[in-house]
């Protein structure tokens, strides 16, 4: 069994599978180690990973790329109007605000959810995953960026779960790199933790973090964002300059035509990475728009000053992560860069200049984030044994909650996990409350989520539950941050103390316990408000709160409470459900053509095949008359597939393969029986000799018997040889290879009998 990570980039995807030999990259379809994540529709199927991108100059307005900058987002946040505003696809905004895809499929404009295309992604990437190891698989881990919202993090959740997958944790993809580069460390200081700092410079977004390394563990102390800083920002500068360069040289307007953008941005991006290793390199592009061959030229110097406002934005996460960790940069023991985008040489001189070191890179730029993924999930899954290694991460936003609309506590503005808390975190709070109630999470601060999210997460319903004596009981509610980084209350009961007496016991549905004291006393418990509030660890002294429950004769009844949980912006289990329907049948219409295409390819080869074959090899196997109806079905065949097969069904080109066989397979088979017929000829001749040799050790009658039927088959194959020699090869022979088998094992059952008898005679 094989545990997986994917690092679902806005570009490319990469999946590692842990094996008991390590970890693998794995190799997609063209034997490339990074898949597109592109989708693709044609009029009548999906083109997923690298054939959704061989076909993207084909269908522009029908394929969708970067899908990771829209999940989970609304269409009206700038940063949203920006990327649809270079992305070819129509878009729209749906009644709650999010984002609606619009793509034609099977003659009418059909509607995805970014959820729905991420789905397609991640099925593409199990299918390359099951085909490779033949097995099925389901637990996973997906690499994120840290500044994924809740909302965001549930939308990659909602999506897996379509794809059929079952994600044991989403993990931040600089954690992932960090676990890639510390468990293999052994050269770590024994006296204090080692600090790391990681950069990762991807397509669209720039993500720092500060890591603490120890023996045997690691420590995330920081995430700090640009989520609009990558090297497509790098690419689009380029991209900006030479269309502004061909406008007045060529007078094309390249920002017209959305194939010319799509071929000139490619274009920028092989120039980006040729000055990388160059001080200079040019451009060149054939027939871009209006059948004009186009050129240009730029030295790595003119590109940095075109993109010095980006550059000088690269060192802002850098100096927030150190503040945020509470170090300066000469407390950093390494920097580590990776990412698509940090092969440019200003991007590591000015990591150089904020850190005082020049960055390392150790680490494989484009695959450590899957790595890691898939480390953490043999780490989590019970079927691998890895060494044992703490992983420890955080938060990087500040999360309250409001009671009906009004803070659970003073003082701290409701703030139940602060950033910087480490995840997966449990919160047990208790409530004095008389009826139903509403927890309203959300970010505390809106400065640190990125710019235009809505602050707002969740809310969850509480009840409705009724109070023994109708005054105001304890509700103890266990509010967890869970692994994936997301908010969601584990649990809710009603706490209510009764005597512990014969009236109070077998009460149906509750739990009769002692009084536990714990609530009231646990540190980190913070002072009761008006509504009766109360923060606790979920630690519980047995032997305490026993001594209690005697003295007082009390006990507590804890009954559960139901819990409704309504997501600002989330999909419904209605919703989820039909967009797995939806998934399932665009698959199985994928497999029909797919198949389609099998049959329409199986049927062409045929023809050129037979062609060729009646040329040459079955020439002599065929008469006149023969060969000439086969070519004219073949030359019919052809015209067909070219103009009204050219898009047929699957028995369409079924049956015409058929009808072509019941033609060709006779002679087909006079050629096959040639061969086999000799070889036939010369085993029976083998037997019969065999048979002669070993009859000495018979009685008379049953060595007479034998060389009798030896000599009678020898007859038969003779005439049958000398009949079958005067006949030409374009009828079909009176004797066949299966005649001569038959006789062969004619005489070997009677003979067999013979030696039997006389051996059992012995």
């Amino acid at each position: 069994m094989s545990v997986v990570g994917f690092d679902v980039g806005n570009e490319n995807c990469v999946i590692a599978v842990v094996k008991q030999r390590g970890v693998d990259v794995l190799l997609n379809d063209e034997s490339k180690r990074e898949t597109p994540a592109v989708v693709c529709f044609s009029e009548k199927q999906r083109f997923l990973g690298s054939a959704g991108a061989a076909s993207a100059m084909m269908n522009p307005k029908s394929t969708v790329s970067q899908v990771k900058r829209l999940i989970g987002r609304k269409f009206t946040e700038p940063d949203v109007q920006h990327d649809l505003r270079i992305l070819p696809f129509e878009t729209s905004e749906a009644p709650d605000g999010s984002i609606l895809i619009h793509l034609k499929y099977l003659g009418t404009t059909h509607t995805f959810t970014p959820v729905q295309v991420t789905a397609m992604l991640f099925a593409h990437l199990k299918d390359l995953i099951e085909k490779n190891q033949e097995m099925p698989i389901s637990d996973c881990v997906i690499g994120i960026p840290s500044y994924f919202t809740d909302l965001q993090r549930r939308a990659y959740l909602d999506a897996a779960t379509v794809a059929g997958l079952k994600p044991l944790r989403l993990m931040h993809d600089c954690t992932a790199t960090a676990l890639s580069y510390g468990i293999y460390k052994t050269d770590f200081s024994t006296s204090g933790p080692t600090y790391v700092a990681f950069i990762d410079i991807g397509h669209c977004d720039t993500q720092v973090s500060i890591a603490s390394f120890e023996a045997g563990q690691m420590k995330i102390l920081s995430h700090t964002f640009d989520r609009s800083l990558g090297g497509r920002d790098f690419d689009e500068v380029l991209f900006n300059h030479f269309a502004a360069q061909f406008k007045e040289q060529y007078r094309i307007d390249v920002y017209s035509n959305v194939k010319a953008s799509i071929r000139l941005r490619a274009a920028c991006e092989k120039l980006k990475k040729v000055l990388s290793a160059n001080a200079e390199a040019p451009l060149n592009i054939e027939c871009l728009m209006d059948e004009k061959d186009v050129g240009g030229f730029i030295q790595r110097e003119d590109f940095e000053m075109l993109a010095s406002g980006l550059l000088e934005r690269i060192g802002v996460p850098c100096r927030k992560a150190l503040a945020d960790a509470g170090l300066t940069a000469d407390k950093i023991h390494s920097v580590e860069l990776v990412g698509s985008g940090s092969r440019i040489p200003a991007v590591a001189r000015i990591l150089a200049s904020v850190f005082g070191k020049e960055p390392g890179r150790t680490l494989n730029a484009s695959e450590c984030v899957a790595r890691g993924c898939a480390l953490q999930c043999a780490m989590l899954s019970p079927v691998f044994r890895v060494r044992e290694y703490e992983v420890q991460d955080s938060i990087p936003f500040s999360i309250a909650l409001l009671i009906d609309e009004a803070p659970i506590c003073t003082g701290t503005s409701g703030i139940l996990f602060p950033k910087g808390q480490p995840i997966p975190s449990v919160k047990v709070l208790t409530f004095r409350r008389s009826s139903l109630f509403h927890l309203k999470a959300f970010y505390a601060n809106p400065s640190e989520v990125p710019a235009g999210a809505s602050p707002d997460i969740c809310c969850f319903m509480i009840g409705p539950f009724q109070c023994s004596h109708g005054e105001k009981t304890r509700v103890k509610v266990k509010v967890m941050l869970d692994l994936h980084g997301v908010v969601s209350v584990e649990s809710a009961m009603v706490m209510e103390d009764h005597r512990y007496d014969s009236s109070t016991r077998g009460l149906a549905g509750s739990k009769m316990e002692p009084m536990d004291t714990d609530y009231v006393t646990a540190s980190g418990s913070t002072e009761a408000v008006a509504d009766g509030f109360e923060e606790s660890t979920m630690q519980h002294n047995s032997s305490h709160t026993g001594g209690e429950a005697k003295r007082n004769n009390k006990a507590t009844r804890r009954l559960e409470i139901p819990v409704s949980e309504s997501i600002y912006g989330g999909m419904t289990k209605a919703e989820l459900s039909e967009a797995q329907e939806k998934e399932l049948q665009l698959a199985q219409q994928d497999r029909i053509m797919e198949q389609t295409k099998d049959k329409k390819n199986a049927l062409e080869s045929y023809v050129y095949e037979m062609r060729n074959k009646l040329l040459n090899t079955y020439q002599s196997f065929a008469s006149d008359q023969e060969r000439e109806g086969i070519s004219r079905s073949l030359q019919q065949t052809e015209e067909w597939l070219y103009d009204d097969g050219e898009d047929e069904t699957e028995n369409a080109y079924t049956s015409k393969l058929e009808d072509l066989q019941k033609l060709v397979d006779p002679i087909e088979n006079r050629y096959k029986d040639e061969e086999a017929r000799l070889q036939s000829t010369r085993d029976l001749l083998k037997c019969i000799g065999d048979y002669r040799m070993a009859v000495n050790s018979l009685p008379p009658m049953d060595r007479e018997s034998v060389v009798n039927e030896c000599y009678k088959v020898e007859q038969w194959l003779r005439e049958k040889n000398q009949q079958q020699d005067s006949l030409p090869k374009n009828v079909d022979p009176i004797l066949w290879s299966n005649d001569i088998k038959s006789r062969n094992e004619e005489l070997n059952s009677r003979c067999n009998h013979l030696f039997r008898s006389r051996a059992s005679i012995i």
